[in-house]
């Protein structure tokens, strides 16, 4: 039985524990990354407006691009603002000229190396008030500017340029532009190298899909990439649609998409209600309301002796429905509920409104970072043990899960979250290792 035990019954126990432990490890570290995924991703947009976007540089200067409102290369160039007076003075007359030339709205600078200093740069312009100046997270940006998605979108220019394109969309819309590239180069996860590449790949593909329906696709704007991610559709349909729409023009209509090649019915039955056609012939076209009730809220309409028009814009209109008298063996009490809500703010985006952020003046480096110093920053990754914060300095600086609030904190996601705005105070600062240790606590 000794023998038995030690060679055979030991070893397999072990085994099977070990095994169940790593399981268990796995699965915890993909809901983290997951949970972090969704965050990044249902972040705030800035919209549609023009974007001046700066991948800044010392050597090789910033790449400077401009976009239009949808996301449109416009102009691109470098500039050097960090290499001499001379070069600093050039660099300012191009930003002002490109500014006025394309009635510039946003000024979008990526947060890698030179950004602190590029971003100094751009503020000392004196451009009007009107024109934010966001320092945009560019992780992953390197990944995408070398893809086939990105040759394909501009084939005729290098890496850096579309680099730029990058940051600059990121700003306008996060989502959007964050599908094109690999979750797991976004770097928002925990031990994600470590964990079961399958089963990793899944939940981050769900977990896209989820963001990309709950926010909802304008159909005459949106990616290949993008349109992949919606229910029913796929990476086929996807490029069918985009192809289509080049050919022919925007979409008047969801009912439009019934004439892309190999859109079936049952594709169309699962892929309207996410896709939205602003400014068509029905208006319901751009909201969340799925083509099959389109006639339910058109009874609702004429019952009350208006038009789906009115509806959408009178709110006491919309409080003379009585639910109950249209529920039926197909449309239940939930469905007609979800319609009164998407008919008081159609086409709703479900994410938090935009708010310009601003590092602290005077940090530009670990070496400007002082300890009891209270700075403020972006939550960057939420892991099991803490959190990392952008103050400014190109190091993310940790929380220790301990100094994240002043309670007792089990779960780090529970208290706090990708993309948050906090206020954190320096604990300690290690020059060598190049380690910020910070807390947010407020006692």
């Amino acid at each position: 039985m000794a023998d038995g035990y030690a060679r055979l019954a030991a070893p397999s126990l072990e085994n099977e524990t070990r095994a169940e432990a790593k399981r268990l490890a796995d699965e915890e570290a993909i809901r983290v990354f997951a949970e972090n995924l969704r965050e990044l991703l249902l972040a705030p947009a800035l919209g549609g407006k023009v974007v001046l976007a700066l991948d800044p540089g010392f050597r090789t200067g910033a790449k400077t691009v401009v976009l239009d409102r949808q996301g449109k290369l416009l102009h691109d160039t470098v500039i050097h603002p960090t290499t001499g007076a001379k070069a600093r003075d050039e660099a300012a007359r191009v930003v002002r000229e490109l500014v006025d030339r394309y009635a510039v709205e946003a000024i979008a600078i990526g947060n890698g190396t030179a950004s602190r200093e590029t971003e100094a740069f751009v503020r000392e312009l004196g451009l009007p008030s009107s024109v934010v100046v966001v320092v945009v997270n560019e992780s992953g940006a390197s990944v995408y500017s070398a893809s086939d998605i990105a040759r394909q979108e501009f084939p005729d220019k290098d890496v850096t340029v579309r680099g730029a394109v990058s940051i600059g969309r990121r700003l306008m819309d996060p989502l959007a532009e964050l599908v094109k590239i690999d979750p797991k180069a976004i770097g928002v996860g925990q031990y994600q190298h470590d964990v079961q590449e399958k089963a990793l790949r899944a939940a981050l593909d769900d977990m896209v899909m989820y963001c990309v329906n709950a926010v909802g696709v304008e159909v005459n704007t949106a990616s290949a990439p993008l349109l992949s991610y919606v229910s029913g559709l796929g990476p086929a349909l996807a490029k069918n649609i985009v192809k289509y729409r080049d050919e022919n023009g925007p979409f008047a209509s969801r009912a439009a998409l019934k004439k892309v090649p190999r859109l079936g019915p049952k594709a169309f039955q699962q892929s309207a209600g996410f896709l939205r056609v602003r400014g068509g012939k029905n208006p319901l076209d751009a909201s969340a309301v799925h083509p099959e009730r389109y006639q339910l809220v058109a009874t609702m309409a004429a019952d009350l002796g208006s038009t789906v028009e009115d509806l959408i814009r009178n709110d006491d209109l919309r409080r003379r429905i009585d639910p109950n008298r249209y529920v039926g063996p197909d449309v239940g009490l939930p469905t007609i509920s979800d319609i009164q809500a998407e008919l008081a703010k159609p086409g709703r985006d479900p994410r938090a409104a935009f708010e310009v952020f601003s590092f602290a003046d005077g940090i530009h480096e670990l070496a400007d970072v002082k300890p009891g110093m209270v700075l403020p920053g972006i939550v960057t990754n939420v892991t099991n043990f803490g959190a990392f914060i952008d103050v400014g300095v190109h190091q993310d600086g940790l929380a220790h899960i301990s100094q994240l609030a002043d309670t007792f904190v089990k779960n780090p996601a529970d208290v706090i979250r990708v993309g948050e705005r906090v206020k954190a105070r320096v604990l300690e600062v290690d020059l060598d290792r190049r380690r910020i240790s910070l807390s947010l606590k407020t006692r």
